[in-house]
């Protein structure tokens, strides 16, 4: 462990929130810039690939019923403010491509097949924008980063 020195004394300085701090965010930017961020036609929200998915069920489509693990992080602070591994916390529920969830999961999740893990780059005009989300811990103009699992797809009537 490297230390630096803080007024010619042998002690580290007393900025471990921030060393940790910056040590997440320089993690995301290290993520980011070796991954492959793929855009999205017509949003600012961009995806990475995390893992392919078996493609049982199709691709998540405007209107399907679809299952997911998720996991929601503050970019500014790094801060989790959501994940449904948490204890007392399930799996998530939702109807994809109506506008049922934030523009930029909603938007991010179209494509993705059973099985595949994506994260996904939400800038706060996509999530909760201007406002934020206090009580989860979002601040006004926050971005987030979402990690997104599908687990279940259940086609939306009439699509086979």
């Amino acid at each position: 462990q490297a230390f630096v020195l803080c007024c010619s004394c042998l002690q580290p300085p007393p900025v471990a929130p921030l060393v940790m701090r910056f040590s997440v965010w320089a993690a995301l930017a290290a993520l980011a810039a070796a991954g492959d961020w793929q855009a999205i036609n017509g949003v600012k929200t961009t995806f990475q690939t995390i893992s392919d998915g078996a493609g049982q069920g199709g691709l998540v489509e405007k209107g399907d019923t679809v299952t997911v693990h998720a996991k929601g992080t503050v970019q500014q602070t790094g801060k989790t403010f959501w994940s449904t591994k948490d204890p007392g916390q399930r799996p998530f529920t939702y109807t994809a491509g109506v506008g049922g969830v934030i523009t930029g999961w909603d938007q991010g999740c179209l494509g993705m097949k059973q099985g595949e893990v994506r994260q996904l780059s939400i800038p706060a005009a996509e999530g909760y924008g201007e406002r934020g989300f206090p009580a989860w811990g979002i601040p006004a103009g926050g971005d987030l980063t979402f990690e997104i699992e599908v687990l279940d797809i259940k086609k939306a009537k009439g699509d086979l």
